[in-house]
């Protein structure tokens, strides 16, 4: 396996991915940003992890708001580095 340090996606599981979504957005919230049923009704980690793993522009746009979340974060939290 190749490294690659510069993708923060790299040893990421989908799985991981939408809990830290989760935490971070709610349901509510991420049903907003992805427009996905298994998002807004009735959703859970395994339904929703179905889905994604079955289709490719969710999963997409799923990766993208992970990506859009850690920008984010490094950007409230740059002040602040030593």
């Amino acid at each position: 396996m190749h490294e690659q340090p510069n993708n923060p996606l790299h040893g990421m599981t989908l799985e991981k991915i939408l809990n830290a979504l989760v935490e971070h957005y709610g349901w509510g919230e991420l049903g907003i940003y992805v427009k996905i049923r298994c998002f807004n009704d009735n959703p859970s980690v395994k339904s929703s992890l179905k889905f994604l793993r079955k289709t490719p522009w969710a999963r997409t746009k799923v990766e993208n708001l992970y990506l859009d979340m850690l920008r984010e974060k490094e950007k409230q939290s740059w002040p602040y580095r030593k």
